[in-house]
Formats: C-alpha cells, sequence, structure tokens
C-alpha cells in the first residue's frame, strides 16, 4: 500500500458536508426507506451520519426528484417564535407556519420542473426566486412578509408580489390552503423532498421559556409533516418532507400522537458487522476501488499491520479493530477520526501501514476529541459540563460509588465552583443518558446506554466511566 492511501484517509471529513459525497456515501437500507416515502423522521445521536444523508438526498437532482435543503445552522429562531399561529394552543401553533414554508419549498421546485403547467412556470419562477439553501433565513423572511401574496380568484389561483405600500391581510391558514390546492392540482408524478437539517441550533433546556417555544416548534413540524404526508399519499403524490433529528431532542418532545410518529420513524443504529460494512467501504474507496466491494478483514489489514495490543496487566491483549472500537460510541464520526489520527502517526513515521503501536499512540488524542464531542453535544442541556466532567476526573477512577461523585460534587457546590441548578443523582441519570458513564452490574458487566438504549441509571450500582473518555479526564484505567 502507497503512503498517498494513507493521506487519503488522514484527509478524510468529519462535517458530512464537507465530504466528497458521491464517492464516500454509504448507501444505508435506511435511505432506501426516506426514497421510497415510507419514513420521513431520522433520529439519532450527533456523529451517526444525519447531515450525511440528508446531503446525499439533497445532491440527488435527478429528472423527475427536486429535493431541497434547508439547514438551521446560525438560523435566527426568534423570528420563527414571532410567525405563530395565535389560533391554535401549544404545542401546535406552529403548523401553519411550516405547512406554509414546505409548500413554497415545493411550489419553488415546480417551477423548476419542465413537466409543471406552463400555465404556472413562469408566474412560480417569479414568485420563488430565491434558492433557500443559500440564505435559509433571508427567504423566509421575504415568503413570510407582507410584500409576499398568494390570491384566490374565482376557482383559480392567482400568483403574485403584493404592492410595497399594501398589507398582505390574508390569514395564515388561508395562504396554505392557496399553496396547497394549487400543488394539488398542478402535481405530477415527479419526488419532491424538503429535507430539515440541523435544527438543534436553539436547543437550550436551561431557559423555560426559550425551551417551551423551541419545543413547540419542533413538535409542529413533525405535526406538519405528518399531515402532509398523509394528505399526499392519499393521492400516491410524491411530496416528501424529511426531518433530522437528534434523538435526546426527540425523546423530549411531547404530543397526544407521537406513538403513531414510530410509522415514520427511522433510528439510526450502527452495530457492529455495519460499522465495519462501512469501513470496508470507505477503505476500499481510499484504495481506488470504486466499484468493487472488498471484505472487512482484507480492507482492514490493507491499512493495518498485523499485531495485537496488550490492554491488561494479566497479558490480555485486543486486536485493533477491538481496542478502537471499545474507545468509540459506536458512531461513524467516531471512527473516522481515529483512523485519521492513525493515518496521520503512520505518515509521520513514514509507513507504509498503520502499525498496533501507532493504534495506542494516538488514543489520548482520540480521548480529547471524544471529551469536546461530548460537551457540544451537552451544553445545551448541562452548560456546566466543562466543571461536571471536572468532578468526574476528581474521582480518578475509572469505576466509583454514586456517593464518591456526590462528596466531590458537594464540595464544587460549596466552593461556587458548580451552580445548585439539580442534586447529583440526576446529573449522572444525564451523564447516563448520553453515554459519559454506565452502569455495573454485580456480575461485573458494564451496561451504556449506547449499546442498549433502554438501559436506565440505576445509582444502587457501582458507575463506570467510558472508556474513550479516561485518557482526557486523567484516569488511569
Amino acid at each position: 500500500m502507497s503512503l498517498s492511501v494513507l493521506q487519503e484517509i488522514a484527509d478524510w471529513k468529519l462535517e458530512g458536508k464537507s465530504e466528497d459525497n458521491r464517492r464516500y456515501f454509504f448507501h444505508v437500507s435506511e435511505v432506501e426507506s426516506i426514497e421510497n416515502g415510507s419514513r420521513s423522521y431520522v433520529i439519532g445521536r450527533k456523529g451517526t451520519g444525519k447531515t450525511a444523508i440528508s446531503e446525499y438526498l439533497h445532491k440527488r437532482q435527478e429528472t423527475k426528484t427536486f429535493a431541497q435543503k434547508l439547514t438551521f445552522k446560525n438560523f435566527p429562531f426568534n423570528e420563527l417564535y414571532d410567525l405563530q399561529n395565535a389560533g391554535f394552543s401549544p404545542p401546535n401553533q406552529f403548523i401553519t407556519l411550516w405547512k406554509y414554508v414546505i409548500y413554497s419549498c415545493v411550489a419553488r421546485m415546480m417551477s423548476r420542473n419542465e413537466a409543471t403547467s406552463a400555465k404556472i412556470r413562469p408566474a412560480l419562477a417569479q414568485l420563488y426566486p430565491d434558492d433557500p439553501a443559500q440564505a435559509l433565513a433571508s427567504t423566509i423572511r421575504r415568503w413570510t412578509s407582507t410584500t409576499f401574496a398568494l390570491n384566490v380568484l374565482g376557482t383559480g389561483v392567482t400568483l403574485a408580489r403584493t404592492p410595497r405600500d399594501t398589507q398582505n391581510t390574508v390569514p395564515w391558514i388561508t395562504r396554505v390552503e392557496i399553496l396547497e390546492g394549487l400543488i394539488q392540482q398542478h402535481l405530477d408524478d415527479s419526488t419532491y423532498l424538503i429535507i430539515f437539517d440541523e435544527l438543534d441550533e436553539d436547543y437550550n433546556v436551561t431557559v423555560s421559556s426559550r425551551y417551551d417555544q423551541y419545543t413547540a416548534l419542533v413538535t409542529s413540524l413533525f405535526k406538519a409533516v405528518q399531515d402532509i404526508r398523509s394528505l399526499f399519499s392519499a393521492r400516491h403524490r410524491r411530496v416528501l418532507p424529511v426531518i433530522f433529528l437528534r434523538d435526546d431532542i426527540y425523546d423530549r418532545l411531547q404530543d397526544p400522537d407521537k406513538t403513531k410518529w414510530i410509522d415514520l420513524k427511522i433510528d439510526l443504529d450502527w452495530p457492529e458487522p455495519k460499522i465495519k460494512n462501512l469501513l470496508a467501504f470507505r477503505i476500499a474507496r481510499a484504495l481506488g476501488r470504486e466499484e468493487a466491494a472488498l471484505e472487512f478483514s482484507r480492507a482492514w489489514d490493507a491499512v493495518f499491520a498485523q499485531g495485537s495490543i496488550i490492554v491488561t496487566p494479566s497479558g490480555k491483549s485486543l486486536q485493533t479493530f477491538d481496542y478502537i472500537t471499545r474507545s468509540t460510541y459506536l458512531r461513524p464520526r467516531d471512527y473516522i477520526r481515529y483512523l485519521q489520527l492513525c493515518a496521520n502517526e503512520a505518515l509521520s513515521r513514514s509507513l507504509a501501514r498503520v502499525p498496533f503501536t501507532a493504534v495506542e499512540q494516538v488514543n489520548e488524542a482520540f480521548s480529547h476529541y471524544m471529551k469536546s464531542e461530548i460537551q457540544d453535544e451537552l451544553h445545551g442541556i448541562l452548560p456546566e459540563i466543562q466543571q461536571l466532567l471536572d468532578v468526574i476526573s476528581q474521582v480518578r477512577k475509572p469505576f466509583f460509588r454514586v456517593a464518591e461523585f456526590d462528596q466531590i460534587y458537594q464540595a464544587g457546590l460549596e466552593k461556587r465552583l458548580l451552580e445548585p441548578r439539580r442534586d447529583s443523582e440526576s446529573v449522572l441519570r444525564t451523564l447516563f443518558h448520553f453515554s459519559v458513564i454506565g452502569n455495573v452490574a454485580s456480575s461485573q458487566e458494564m451496561f451504556f446506554r449506547y449499546l442498549k438504549k433502554e438501559a436506565q441509571f440505576n445509582p444502587g450500582e457501582n458507575v463506570c466511566v467510558h472508556r474513550g473518555l479516561l485518557k482526557a479526564l486523567q484516569i488511569v484505567a
């Protein structure tokens, strides 16, 4: 193997938007269920591939497939909160707004579709010249402004801008009905994907008023998508809104009909065999094998030299893949980062393959990556996450009793190093939910939620720190 292959692996991207999606996208079965219209809600933890899938769908522009991606990164959510429909009670007050945005996206895509009736294409093109993917905030601002109007004349639909000095007094519900009727009347057999991604930007549980508005906004989006799918699937029309959302945010949404959402929901999970298939695929691409599949062991051996790593004083050893896996959350992003570090270390030694010593050498750098990921993920839920990780670090043990954590936690409260927002057990429950910690059963078996989603924190059992965080927390295993 040449050094150029390691160089390519070192240049792999953690962010799905930065990846060469056409070359490196791994076509999992979940994608097919979105494309065929059977699923609309893609739920998963950070790093599980939500953005990679959304990018793939967005770039899948074909003769009869149109896609519009709405990315809410750095979006001024307060502007959306101001557009609520007072005629609905929480959490439904934003349903009309979301339907209006979705239908506007469909109308814009229809204006680019040559199969759309020539009677309305020019008017739609004039009304929707902007690309929401380029400037979502300003586009939504224009669509919802008082100088943007849709009017019904007789039995037809008139599409026109309202003069600047004229106020658009048409109610939200009427605007939605106008667009809905237009789409139903003129929709052909094309597929229209409307993709909602990076909705977690305004997620913060510590400010109750902001949290209530945010969860109402997101809950309304789920209900709007459910309504639209029900309306158009009954007529075999291909209007397919798709929501990508973190699993911890989804779990907090409350609605009497939430159980029904299961029919449209995908949980992005990566059991070990699936991860191995992904890695074999990516390594094959790095090796220049663009078409032929590569079995995992052959792919792995092409990058990693033979050898095992001793992990206990008694001499127990692990193969390189197993050694890496125990430091991850079984997420694609974790493996990509570890392989990046391994490739860089091997390149620094001018080696053609990664030796087992390099795999062990980069473990500390990977641990700091894991700590950073946890801080980013938990900041909106536990603003003091850095200080809480410091508490775990001060325990100085990979395994400890709840009372040991509580003692240091209470000392931090007394010294005002921590805010008295919550008790130590509720902190541990949140850390368990995100697999920062796990439980150790009497049988010495360790339980982490990322391995068993139904697992619940048991304060009566000992606690274990996830191995991927140990070095960053300066804990000796």
